[in-house]
């Protein structure tokens, strides 16, 4: 089954068993995380349309370097979905245990979305396409994004 969220002009579908946090603009900035039962995560974050999207990509590999030294980083474009998308993809161990991770930035005049996915790589090759599927209903839904409104 599939449970749906919907604030903040940010909309997405995700798995009805995963747990959702929310924050509004309190911080300045709007977010969602979903969390699976096995402890990975798909977020999105909004940011101010002025911020360089390249910027928002490096605060987020910078952030992971703190914690995880040996992090390894490959910058990415690609197309998702008829929209232009920078981000990387990260790869490190924690816990003895190696983990990817995915950051993708979509550009929109009202704001810049920053998704970050994660997982454990044994959990990752499970919920890949799962992360994929919540990428692909943000793209497709958010207001901000699909061109409802000013993009």
């Amino acid at each position: 089954m599939r449970a749906d969220y919907d604030k903040f002009g940010i909309r997405f579908q995700y798995p009805d068993n995963w747990t959702l946090e929310a924050d509004d603009m309190l911080s300045g900035q709007s977010s969602a995380t979903v969390y699976s039962p096995g402890g990975a995560f798909w977020s999105v974050t909004v940011h101010d349309p002025a911020e360089d999207p390249a910027d928002l990509i490096d605060a987020v590999v910078a952030t992971m370097r703190t914690t995880y030294e040996d992090l390894d980083s490959e910058d990415t474009d690609e197309t998702l979905f008829g929209r232009e998308v920078i981000g990387c993809d990260l790869n490190f161990y924690c816990l003895d245990l190696t983990n990817t991770a995915a950051v993708r930035v979509f550009e929109s005049t009202r704001g810049n979305f920053v998704v970050l996915s994660q997982a454990e790589d044994r959990e990752y090759a499970e919920v890949h396409r799962v992360f994929q599927a919540m990428t692909a209903s943000l793209l497709q839904e958010s207001s901000w994004l699909n061109g409802k409104g000013d993009l």
